[in-house]
């Protein structure tokens, strides 16, 4: 039994060695290719800034080094569970496109620091993290290469160019091959135990050059924090202006108009009965559009279905009150936190408005669902419309952000030229199990 948990344990030793290999020849033609790559162009981007051209090329070439950096970022915690925070500044609304719009994206990129933390870190990724990289590659490719040595290769080589140097031994000979066969194998030996750490030590320093420490995630989130608390204070008070102009214009009005129809009807009532009949009807006539008004702004400002029945139930009927047909499927194993439920419910109503307006679909689907996994409320929304949606499109998305913000919240728009569109939207919060 201890020699087959010995052969066990050695077998996968073997498999996690075989696995740094090759994990590693990923890693290393990614820094070699693709992270030297976007380095020489980020530098000549950056100096052509000087004659503006560098406003077009330099924003797609931060966003490039971006998706490259986030890729290395999901490679540590999927094959080493290390966690690289992006910690990226939130794009904030931009200009009209143009040269003012251009400017205005390529200095805030500029002017985030983990802009410039990623750019450090395609440098020297360039260098260590290669020279780290192909490490356990070329340690097993230096062990199979000892033992093709000392089954006779070498005597072609040294016949050919005289003495051939294996590492630090000279092999010239058939003790010599013997002895670099041996030191292959240490090597090989040497595998089983390093390669992981290597592969570890590559993501560790992509960490430590990429990521923040706790003292910088502290104080941008403080600054996130202050963002949103503006949002969320800006918000209220248009929320505020909405309500006040809705009753001012709506209910207000055909208030009054029914208070000065029934101070005529009392005039009227005794010398002419059959206008203050007709004043009468109309006056029911307007408590009754005046009542309906103040129930559709009551639902405006917190359906009663959201608060009676929870998120998934008010998708389904708001999906019904769409001039588009929305498959709805909910999966929501409780109820959320009521603003949250507010937020989601909202941006779900804002995002199926805009594709019902705009997008040119004849369909849309809305799902809903909670992971407990991470504690995230996630919204996709799809539509079969023309697409060519964007976060700099208007105004209505950037609303929608502004309202998650305050709740961590983010959204990404996926809306290539011809459709379909999908909008995606995750918010960290608690549910209470049903």
């Amino acid at each position: 039994m201890k020699t087959l948990g010995m052969l066990g344990i050695t077998g996968r030793r073997v498999r996690n060695a075989l696995l740094a290999a090759a994990q590693g020849l990923l890693l290393s033609l990614l820094s070699v290719g693709i992270s030297l790559l976007l380095f020489v162009l980020f530098v000549v981007s950056l100096s052509l800034t000087l004659i503006g051209l560098g406003l077009f090329t330099t924003p797609p070439v931060v966003d490039a080094i971006r998706v490259h950096a986030n890729q290395r970022r999901a490679f540590a915690r999927q094959w080493c569970g290390l966690a690289i925070p992006a910690s990226y500044r939130p794009m904030p609304s931009l200009p009209a496109p143009g040269i003012a719009g251009q400017a205005a994206r390529c200095l805030h990129q500029l002017q985030d620091v983990a802009t410039w933390r990623d750019v450090g870190w395609l440098f020297c990724d360039a260098v260590a993290g290669f020279t780290i990289a192909i490490l356990p590659t070329g340690l097993i490719a230096q062990f199979l290469f000892g033992l093709v040595l000392v089954a006779g290769v070498w005597q072609p080589i040294v016949e050919a160019d005289g003495a051939f140097w294996y590492l630090f031994v000279p092999v010239d000979s058939w003790p010599t091959a013997v002895l670099a066969a041996v030191l292959g194998c240490g090597l090989g030996l040497l595998t089983l135990y390093v390669n992981p750490f290597l592969i570890r030590g590559h993501f560790l320093m992509a960490g430590h050059l990429m990521g923040f420490s706790e003292k910088q995630q502290l104080a941008q989130r403080v600054e996130r924090l202050t963002e949103t608390r503006h949002d969320a204070v800006d918000n209220s008070a248009a929320e505020l202006r909405r309500i006040e102009r809705d009753l001012h214009d709506g209910a207000q009005a055909r208030l009054v108009a029914m208070g000065m129809s029934l101070g005529t009807i009392e005039a009227l009532i005794e010398k002419d009965p059959a206008q203050a009949k007709r004043l009468i009807a109309q006056a029911r006539q307007n408590s009754a559009e005046a009542l309906t008004e103040l129930r559709d702004l009551v639902r405006g400002i917190h359906p009663p279905v959201l608060a009676e029945r929870g998120l998934g139930d008010a998708a389904r009927a708001l999906a019904l009150r769409m001039q588009l047909p929305v498959e709805v499927d909910a999966e929501l194993p409780g109820r959320l936190e009521e603003p949250v439920e507010s937020a989601a419910y909202f941006a779900i109503s804002e995002v199926l408005t805009n594709a019902a307006k705009h997008s040119g679909a004849d369909r849309a689907w809305l799902d809903i669902y909670y992971s407990h996994k991470d504690g995230t409320l996630r919204i996709a929304v799809t539509d079969n419309g023309r697409g060519g949606a964007s976060l700099d499109g208007g105004t209505g998305l950037r609303g929608i952000e502004r309202r998650l913000g305050p709740f961590d919240g983010v959204m990404a728009v996926s809306s290539p030229e011809g459709g379909p569109t999908l909008v995606t939207i995750e918010i960290p919060c608690d549910i209470a199990q049903g």
